[in-house]
């Protein structure tokens, strides 16, 4: 259940190889920096179901976490605290660099934006 377990997001490098096979969490490729600690910290899961003409949509997203420290990342891992089971990788693109404060903004929580959605 989403809404009951404690999820992680943990940032990385353009040196990780996290995709879709990636099934935990690991330090490979993990941002290094001060200010950030390894395994990077808890997001919170938000958990939706709407009706909709063809049934209904469960959409999951999480709270937009911060770090105040000089960092690169170039995407991050959300994974299940206890199992480090991997939940979603997201990948910004290319790297991101932040000289004091490094947030990462998750999309609106709704059935057509969130970042996980179910039909």
């Amino acid at each position: 259940n989403f809404a009951t377990n404690t999820f992680y997001m943990a940032l990385y490098t353009n040196a990780a190889t996290l995709d879709e096979t990636t099934t935990a969490y690991t330090t490979q490729g993990e941002v290094v920096a001060s200010g950030y600690t390894a395994g990077g910290q808890i997001v919170t899961a938000t958990v939706t179901s709407v009706p909709t003409s063809s049934g209904s949509v469960t959409y999951i997203n999480f709270s937009s976490p911060s770090w105040t420290a000089a960092l690169t990342a170039r995407g991050a891992l959300i994974y299940k605290a206890g199992d480090n089971g991997a939940v979603c990788v997201l990948d910004f693109g290319n790297d991101k660099t932040s000289t004091s404060t490094f947030t990462v903004q998750m999309p609106a929580n709704t059935s057509t934006s969130a970042l996980i959605r179910l039909a």
